[in-house]
């Protein structure tokens, strides 16, 4: 009897398995009939700004890619060897066909091309460059159709906290933008000319290898800086970058494309370093000789007396702001332009005393 019975309440433990597992597979909670989609709300006031901007602006940020040889275009490692192809960015700069980028994305290429947004490709020169900026300009062969160029801001109004974007090419996704804040102002950038560009941007905006020579925007879309460095141990952005600010970049532009370079303004000084007007004391530019037949040694600028030791001028002022290292004095130098003069303070021993003194393009001497 016992074991019929537990016979018969096997078999009906594996009916009411069966049923159970039969009423599951067909239960509401795993339907195979797609969810109805939820309406969200209308998009913040904030989201509505960024959408617009990157829908304005893209369409006239560009892919640049230079090559030489038998590299492959659009590679995407940006800055490459000779021989291999260099990708960036760039943007229109105006309606006559002309790009800007960094002198760094296209300095090793031979052949020059641009992707647009719209996926069309066209072949670009190098009408200029400037490597003390980091700055290039290209001129685009075919200008038919070409997007409106990126309207311009002024680097001198930014301040520090103020929304930025950049739209570019990081590691070859084109199209790409992302936002930040300015995070300082009138940071000093050395390139590799061996010179510092002055008030340099800061942001912690994303850039990446592929950025560079892309627009730095504000809220408004308007270029306010060029993207052209990082600082970061693993090479990918660490929240610190940099971009040429866009007043330097509206000085420079056009006298690329008027001449294919920029003069180098300068008196004719050769300039001690930073650490050793530091090892000394001294705040200021000591200077260490004047070119000969410069506007330096012209105006009876002393340099330092080898044979004694002794310390010649130092300049402690130009243009009447003060003057605490070498690129304080290249930046008013070049802010006021060659073919014009500067007034400078020179601090001889406990005597000082201003001089106005030509200014020259020493990049043709």
């Amino acid at each position: 009897m016992n074991r019929r019975f537990v016979l018969l309440a096997a078999i009906v433990a594996g009916v009411l398995v069966a049923l159970t597992v039969s009423n599951i597979r067909y239960s509401p909670w795993t339907n195979t009939v797609a969810r109805t989609v939820d309406q969200r709300g209308p998009l913040s006031e904030g989201e509505r700004a960024n959408i617009e901007l990157f829908e304005r602006v893209s369409p006239s940020v560009v892919q640049v890619a230079a090559r030489s040889a038998a590299a492959s275009p659009f590679a995407e490692d940006e800055g490459a060897e000779a021989g291999a192809a260099a990708s960036g960015t760039g943007f229109v700069w105006d309606n006559n066909g002309h790009v800007v980028t960094n002198n760094h994305v296209v300095q090793n290429g031979r052949e020059v091309a641009v992707r647009f947004a719209s996926g069309a490709v066209a072949q670009a020169e190098v009408v200029g460059v400037a490597p003390n900026y980091d700055l290039a300009v290209l001129r685009i062969r075919n200008t038919r159709q070409l997007p409106s160029p990126v309207a311009l801001g002024s680097s001198s109004e930014l301040k520090v906290g103020q929304s930025a974007f950049a739209i570019g090419n990081p590691f070859g996704l084109d199209q790409s933008l992302t936002s930040g804040i300015i995070s300082a102002l009138k940071r000093r950038l050395p390139t590799s000319s061996g010179r510092e560009i002055a008030n340099v941007i800061q942001t912690d905006t994303a850039i990446n290898p592929g950025n560079s020579g892309g627009p730095l925007l504000d809220s408004a879309g308007r270029l306010i800086g060029v993207n052209t460095a990082i600082i970061s141990p693993s090479g990918s952005s660490a929240g610190i970058g940099f971009a040429i600010p866009v007043d330097i970049v509206n000085r420079v532009v056009p006298e690329l494309i008027k001449s294919g370079r920029v003069p180098t303004p300068g008196i004719g000084i050769v300039a001690a370093s930073e650490a050793v007007s530091t090892r000394l004391g001294i705040e200021g530019v000591i200077i260490v000789r004047t070119a000969p037949g410069s506007p330096a040694e012209r105006a009876g600028i002393r340099g330092v007396d080898f044979n004694s030791g002794a310390l010649g001028d130092v300049i402690v002022q130009a243009d009447g702001k003060p003057v605490h290292r070498l690129s304080d004095l290249t930046d008013q130098i070049e802010q006021i332009g060659a073919g014009k003069s500067i007034r400078i303070s020179l601090k001889r021993g406990s005597q000082t005393r201003d001089i106005d003194i030509d200014i020259v393009d020493i990049g043709r001497s």
